[in-house]
Formats: C-alpha cells, structure tokens, sequence
C-alpha cells in the first residue's frame, strides 16, 4: 500500500537557508493567513518564530515591530 502526502500538512524545521521536513506533506499553512502554501512554491518563513509566510509582504507585516 502506497501513502499519499497529498493533502497533508508538512512539519517543518525553518532554518536560516532552507528547511528540514520532520513530518511529510504537500504544504505548510501561512502562520497569518491561514493559506495554504505548497513546499515547492514556500520562499517566505522566520527561523526565530518557525513559521511560514505565504509572501513577502505577509512577512514583512508580521516581522514588523509592534
């Protein structure tokens, strides 16, 4: 029996030039947004906050000093 990582959430280790799959899956979840962001097209994440952005300016906005 073949398991599909279709459709399933990715874990993620973010770290400062890549990152490090801890448990498979097709995509990440945008930590503002809730979007969904597949591995392929995920450029944007905090390493000091383990998230992911679904873009740059999602980023930048989250980033931001409050």
């Amino acid at each position: 029996m073949l398991v599909s990582n279709s459709n399933r959430s990715a874990r993620l280790q973010y770290m400062a030039n890549g990152f490090r799959v801890l448990s498979p899956g097709d995509h990440v979840v945008c930590a503002v947004t809730g979007a969904r962001i597949a591995l392929q097209d995920l450029r944007y994440w905090s390493v000091e906050r383990q998230e992911a952005y679904a873009s740059a300016a999602i980023a930048s906005e989250a980033m931001a000093p409050r």
